[in-house]
């Protein structure tokens, strides 16, 4: 039987003491060492192929390790590149990584550092062999309604809603944490509609100052208020014979929702300063993070205009409830990005899968979008491994033991929440947490039986079928 090849590297330094140091250490890994004094000499023997891992100094007769480095990436794809420099400077690192080295040594380096890069090499070797196949073009924009990605049966449940509504002009209010995707939920809904030719018009309630905000929506005419120098539609208008997309709705203030009431009630819009009103022919959707139920209790939101916008609720879960969608998204959104950093196609390994379905996700969609598009433009690699996300190890975001009290439980949504960007509906979104698997266990204990559940629940019939649609659960009764 013929023997394995042993992996070779390739050592490419004008100064003969660096080129003992590297044979000895790389001999010492186990790989086959081609050391040469020049850069021609090492262009020539890259050419060859069959290196694992290769050391250039920046500075050497013939062409430069850097150029080297440009080389590398077109006559030998497989074969991680460290720079080797007398210099650390700024200059000479940022240029090594932004042409894709693994990594750079500064003179005089430990036996270690070696040790460690060749280690690092191999491994994403390894986890090249791992990578699934890609089977999207990598160079292919999708419209935002294709990134409504997940395979979870909480999301197939809202595929087929989105498919139900989108025939009819009903209002459709969309409920969930920041970062879910409600907005795609909004553009599906639209993409699937008749409305389809026309407009997609969306307002964010909570992103434009109070004194702007009825002129975002009904318009205005010149010189109905200071700065008003000339006419504008608004967004009604704007959305005629299209969709309106209304998000962050529980933002909205409450003189505001009485006039917006009366618009969805009359399809009437008269723009601030006018004096004769337009008809509009516009499909209302609306998003919030906010418990709006809990808002009118407290008298912040209306309740006619509530029960106007909730005619076929939609409740997005966070992604930490529905971690089988983790998989997909990670991997379209490495397929979507990829080229931006103009580093050319990534592949994104199993293991490093498997890290990010285990993390928490307190930004939801959102969060992992944006961890996905820091990796691929720091990721040195052509496959994304565990380490290109290492940043995400936070320890506030682990998940809590499954005996964990329920105080405890609570201090870890608390802790979550507190970590991600703009926290400030803790309240209403611990209740919710807490308030699903309370009224499914109840509802799972009778049979599906609600008259049985509300009354072990304290609550009013119809309160506690209310709950169930805002909520979106699913009661099984028993045959």
């Amino acid at each position: 039987m013929s023997e394995t090849p042993r992996p070779r590297a390739l050592v490419a330094d004008d100064e003969p003491s660096i080129r003992f140091v590297l044979r000895e250490a790389l001999e010492a890994a186990g790989l086959d060492v081609v050391d040469v004094d020049n850069g021609d000499a090492a262009l020539e023997a890259l050419g060859e192929g069959g290196f694992e891992i290769a050391f250039f100094d920046v500075r050497m007769p013939g062409v430069s390790g850097l150029d080297l480095l440009d080389h590398a990436r077109v006559l030998a794809r497989d074969t991680a590149v460290v720079i080797v420099t007398a210099q650390n400077t700024l200059e000479n690192a940022v240029e090594a990584m932004k042409r894709g080295a693994l990594d750079y040594l500064v003179k005089p380096f430990r036996l270690a550092e070696i040790t460690a890069l060749t280690e690092k090499a191999r491994r994403t070797r390894a986890l090249e062999r791992e990578v699934r196949a890609l089977r999207r073009e990598v160079a292919r924009r999708t419209t935002p309604g294709e990134a409504l990605v997940g395979r979870s049966p909480v999301l197939l449940e809202i595929f087929k809603t989105i498919g139900k509504v989108a025939r009819s002009d009903v209002p459709v209010l969309i409920t969930g944490e920041s970062g879910t995707g409600k907005e795609l939920v909004a553009r599906a809904i639209h993409a699937a509609s008749g409305r389809a030719e026309g407009p997609f018009v969306a307002l964010n309630a909570a992103a434009i100052p109070r004194e702007l905000l009825e002129s975002e929506l009904f318009g205005h005419e010149r010189g109905a208020f200071t700065g008003a120098v000339e006419a504008r539609a608004g967004r009604f208008r704007e959305a005629d014979r299209g969709t309106l997309f209304l998000d962050e709705i529980g933002d909205m203030p409450l003189e505001l929702q009485a006039k917006l009431l009366r618009v969805l009630q009359s399809g009437e819009v008269m723009p601030v300063g006018g004096r004769r009103v337009e008809r509009v022919d516009v499909r209302i959707l609306a998003a919030t993070h906010r418990d709006l139920d809990a808002e009118v209790r407290t008298g912040r939101f209306r309740e006619d205009l509530l029960y106007r916008l909730r005619v076929v609720p939609i409740v997005l879960p966070p992604l930490r409830e529905r971690p089988e969608d983790i998989p997909a998204l990670a991997e379209h959104f490495v397929a979507r990005y990829a080229e931006e950093p103009g580093t050319g196609p990534r592949w994104i390994a199993d293991a490093t899968l498997r890290r990010l379905s285990e993390y928490g996700w307190p930004g939801n969609v959102r969060e992992l979008e944006n961890a996905v598009k820091r990796a691929l433009v720091l990721a040195t690699g052509e496959v994304l491994s565990p380490d290109d996300f290492a940043f995400l190890s936070a320890p506030a975001r682990a998940a809590p033991e499954a005996s964990a009290s329920l105080d405890a439980l609570v201090a870890a949504e608390v802790a979550a929440a507190l970590a991600a960007p703009g926290a400030h509906d803790l309240h209403p979104r611990l209740l919710s947490r807490i308030e699903r698997p309370l009224i499914e266990a109840v509802l799972a204990h009778t049979g599906g039986n609600q008259l049985r559940a509300a009354a072990i629940l304290g609550i009013n019939r119809n309160t506690l079928r209310k709950r169930i649609v805002e909520l979106g659960l699913t009661v099984r009764t028993r045959a």
